[in-house]
């Protein structure tokens, strides 16, 4: 999505589709910039799949977006730092 988007203009798009209990625009923590992406939580899945259908590639404020489901985050490899235990 447009940088200059923001948590209030995320939500007032999907509060077309139903109840939106959280939105919120991902920040850049260095530049506190937008990522270009966010979060919306909807009141229930059946709000959240109409804004899905709704939204995925519409555009807002010049951009297409694109809208699904989160999905949980990725385990990368390594060792996470951590010690041994004796």
């Amino acid at each position: 999505m447009n940088y200059r988007v923001g948590d209030a203009d995320l939500e007032r798009t999907f509060a077309a589709y139903g109840t939106v209990k959280s939105a919120q625009v991902v920040m850049d923590r260095a530049t506190g910039r937008s990522r270009g992406f966010g979060f919306v939580e909807m009141g229930s899945d059946q709000e959240a799949q109409a804004a899905i259908a709704g939204l995925n590639g519409k555009e807002m404020d010049g951009r297409n977006l694109m809208v699904n489901e989160a999905r949980p985050p990725e385990r990368r490899g390594g060792s996470g730092g951590g010690g041994r235990r004796y």
